[in-house]
């Protein structure tokens, strides 16, 4: 197994230099490589739990050091921060084997001088394992569930202490997998029957045409997928498209698309009937959604490259307009865990660039027609502040409905949306 932990440390040192996403490096990482699927398994384990946990583990580390653990070299950093994560958190793993294969991966890199300084420190956690604070101020919490205090404060600030430990508790765990079914091609009785012949258990969730599966399953390669049954979606994102109701024949704009999965909903919903417009501003996003759409056999879908801040007559009037704003992502940490350690401390150019995308979305709309402003982050600065500004700037419009969905409460991803109509 010494090649899957080489494998996740490689891939933890590239999202620390490239601020890369997490799962497209990990993909990127395994492409170039011959890893079995049990070692793409541990492999995954290691990034994915070092990712989750690295200010817990950089705390325990400085603890042990006599210098700054920040000033490590960068291949050893990455090596005692996996090296760690087995012995804290990896119960299936021998103690011995993290710090013995920690130590060989060390040996024969460029860094090989480190050897014996990974071998103390690793040995040294073993011997005097250090506690973790236990109180509630936002630095205790931060050690503790290994999320910024910028982050803590602003959850303590819109939702209090309580509910933030429970947000906080929530982002540690495996998120759902969570696949939409696409009805147009098979019932979701069938489909769990087709899933359960490949020996992949799922249950049916509170919506219709909805399944989660338990198990690791390669959705790029899986033939179900392939054949366009179902697509990746959150019940939370799911939810929000029933919410604005899609039918056969309307018109449809869908203003940052990519990578798709609410234009697919939203064409389903509609049975594949009527015209929606998806948009992103990057071409090559673009193309994932048609690529999507042809799989899944939507032909209603079309895709074009725009600016969603932009204001394009040419588009013409829209019956519904769905706007999924670029936003924090703080509802989706346990799935992407490099979110809580990109520089938002500044969230001023962010809520601007909500703010005129959803006013840009405001002008698309016919006469009576429905909005759904939505994010996939639980920043009221960015949710509930944005739909009041505009509310509240822009007469003729009114609110219909309006929810933030908690993972602990919904068990969903974190989730905000908001129906707006044109009167």
């Amino acid at each position: 197994m010494a090649n899957a932990r080489r494998l996740a440390v490689s891939a933890l040192l590239k999202v620390e230099n490239d601020t890369a996403y997490s799962n497209i490096t990990l993909n990127n990482i395994f492409h170039g490589s011959d890893a079995s699927n049990e070692e793409k398994s541990l492999a995954s384990a290691i990034f994915y739990g070092v990712l989750d946990r690295r200010i817990t583990l950089d705390y325990v580390l400085n603890a042990l050091m006599k210098a700054p653990f920040e000033k490590t070299a960068p291949y050893t950093k990455q090596v005692l921060r996996s090296g760690l994560y087995q012995i804290m958190f990896m119960d299936r793993i021998p103690q011995s084997a993290a710090v013995n294969e920690s130590v060989k991966l060390i040996k024969h890199s460029k860094e090989s001088r480190n050897a014996g300084f990974v071998n103390a420190v690793l040995r040294a956690a073993l011997r005097n394992p250090i506690e973790l604070p236990k109180g509630d101020s936002p630095f205790e919490l931060s050690v503790r569930f290994s999320c910024p205090e910028r982050i803590i404060k602003g959850f303590i600030r819109d939702y209090g202490t309580e509910c933030a430990v429970e947000l906080l508790k929530e982002s540690l765990k495996a998120p759902p997998t969570t696949l939409r079914v696409n009805n147009l091609k098979i019932s979701a009785e069938d489909l769990k029957t087709e899933l359960l012949k490949q020996n992949i258990d799922c249950i049916e969730c509170d919506i219709e045409n909805a399944l989660e599966i338990s198990g690791g399953i390669n959705i790029g390669e899986n033939t179900l997928y392939k054949k366009g049954f179902f697509h990746i979606q959150d019940t939370a994102s799911q939810t929000a498209v029933g919410v604005l109701s899609p039918r056969p024949f309307d018109r449809v704009l869908d203003m940052c698309a990519a990578p798709g999965g609410k234009s697919f909903t939203m064409a389903e919903l509609m049975e594949n009937k009527g015209e929606i417009i998806a948009c992103d501003i990057y071409e090559h996003r673009t193309g994932l959604i048609a690529d999507g759409a042809k799989r899944l056999g939507l032909d209603i879908i079309k895709t074009k490259t725009a600016d969603s801040a932009v204001y394009n007559p040419e588009l013409g009037q829209f019956d519904l307009v769905l706007c999924d704003v670029p936003c924090s992502g703080l509802g989706v940490i346990r799935r992407k865990p490099e979110i809580k350690y990109k520089p938002y401390e500044d969230l001023t150019s962010l809520n601007q660039l909500q703010y005129a995308i959803l006013c840009n979305a405001s002008k698309y709309l016919k006469n009576g027609a429905r909005l759904l402003y939505s994010t996939c982050t639980l920043n009221k600065s960015e949710n509930e502040n944005i739909t009041a500004r505009f509310l509240s700037s822009h007469s003729g419009f009114s609110l219909m409905y309006e929810h933030t969905y908690m993972p602990h409460k919904d068990k969903t991803d974190g989730f905000y949306c908001a129906l707006i109509v044109k009167e």
